[in-house]
């Protein structure tokens, strides 16, 4: 343990940006006491027509479980009043899984042993076409962890490509500087993803043992970098399952609630993932975090930030997907591989984590349309 590098102090190529948004996240979560709430605390949060960060504690209390019909009814209308019957779809483009970091719970983590690859440019275009051909206009790229293997460039000319078949690009990668994210802007990237995993510091020192993620405040400044790069969005999430997914839940609210009110621009959106079993480790899932409490905390994320969207992945099963898109979710996934390659048929490199909804554009749009939603591609128009 001894040779392991400080998880709290920045490397030398990492950006250090001043901002007081991480020490009042931390200090909030720390200080979160979920077991002080009451049923009247939850009825009072419920009651009200705009929710603060005191009453979002309440709602995400153990307290709270009993009220989850009452809470699923509210979510659906603010869901309703501010996004209308629209459920908008994406997939994600897995370009590389070569990773530097040392993760214990993921597939990609460097010390595991499974079938690296990198898609060439040409191949890039390839599944893109693909994904393409199914009328999707919206793409999430994601790569493994590694500069040396995945650098800025290679993503940059990623978002080029994408441009040129998709309304709305996406990256899920390592964090980045802001004059990195601003080129991957100039390239096409409208929005950034970063999941923190863990807001427990100390959890999350654990947890990540090797590579630049270990570096626990440069990647939960990930997304003020982001923006200030110029990009119109932001996503925030917590591996719920990882830690005490009360507190991680309240603290990914936490931190896209201040980074709002710091950046009102800034478009926000929320991913809620579980822990999924990977190659090598299929014991790997959330000890406590069943789907009840699953869609407690995706309710409560509508109540507190109405505005934002809410992604249910394929970690979830088709039926729980059904279920959230007619009550809080606005973003699904369709046509998922986790794997490199897979769109057209040529798979290079294993997934990052097993699937567990496998349904393809086709399936899911007529899953939308059948909950009397209104599939949409894309509603976004560049002039």
């Amino acid at each position: 343990m001894e040779h392991r590098i400080d998880h709290m102090k920045y490397l030398p190529d990492m950006e250090v940006i001043k901002s007081d948004i991480l020490d009042e996240v931390i200090t909030e979560m720390e200080a979160y006491d979920y077991d002080k709430y009451t049923a009247s605390d939850v009825s009072r949060a419920l009651n009200k027509d705009s929710v603060t960060p005191e009453d979002f504690k309440a709602l995400l209390s153990p307290v709270a479980l009993p009220f989850l019909e009452e809470m699923a009814r509210k979510a659906q209308a603010e869901t309703r009043k501010h996004f209308g019957n629209s459920i908008y779809m994406f997939t994600p483009l897995y370009i590389a899984n070569y990773c530097e970091n040392y993760c214990i719970y993921c597939g990609f983590n460097c010390h595991n042993k499974i079938n690296r690859a990198k898609l060439t440019s040409e191949e890039i275009d390839r599944e893109m076409q693909e994904i393409a051909k199914t009328g999707l206009q919206e793409i999430l790229i994601l790569t493994g962890e590694s500069r040396k293997m995945s650098d800025v460039k290679y993503i940059g000319e990623a978002c080029k490509t994408a441009r040129k078949y998709f309304k709305l690009v996406g990256v899920e990668v390592y964090p980045m500087n802001s004059d990195e994210y601003a080129y991957l802007h100039e390239c096409g990237a409208d929005f950034v993803t970063v999941f923190q995993e863990t807001y427990n510091s100390d959890k999350y020192e654990t947890l990540h043992l090797e590579g630049h993620k270990r570096i626990f405040p440069y990647r939960f400044c990930a997304q003020e970098r982001a923006i200030l790069g110029g990009m119109r969005g932001v996503g925030f999430a917590a591996l719920l399952g990882l830690d005490d997914f009360r507190k991680d839940a309240f603290a990914t609210g936490m931190h896209a609630y201040l980074l709002q009110r710091k950046y009102p621009h800034a478009e926000i959106a929320f991913s809620c993932p579980r822990l999924r079993p990977i190659i090598n480790n299929d014991k790997i899932n959330p000890k406590d975090v069943h789907e009840p409490q699953l869609l407690q905390i995706i309710c409560a994320y509508r109540l507190f930030m109405p505005f934002s969207n809410i992604t249910i992945s394929t970690r979830e099963c088709e039926r729980f997907r059904n279920n959230v898109i007619k009550i809080a979710a606005t973003k699904i996934s369709a046509g998922v591989s986790t794997g490199i390659g897979d769109h057209s048929g040529e798979k290079k490199g294993d997934e990052q984590f097993e699937i567990s909804d496998p349904r393809n554009v086709d399936e899911v749009y007529k899953a939308i349309e059948d909950a009397g939603l209104q599939p949409v591609m894309s509603d976004y128009v560049y002039v």
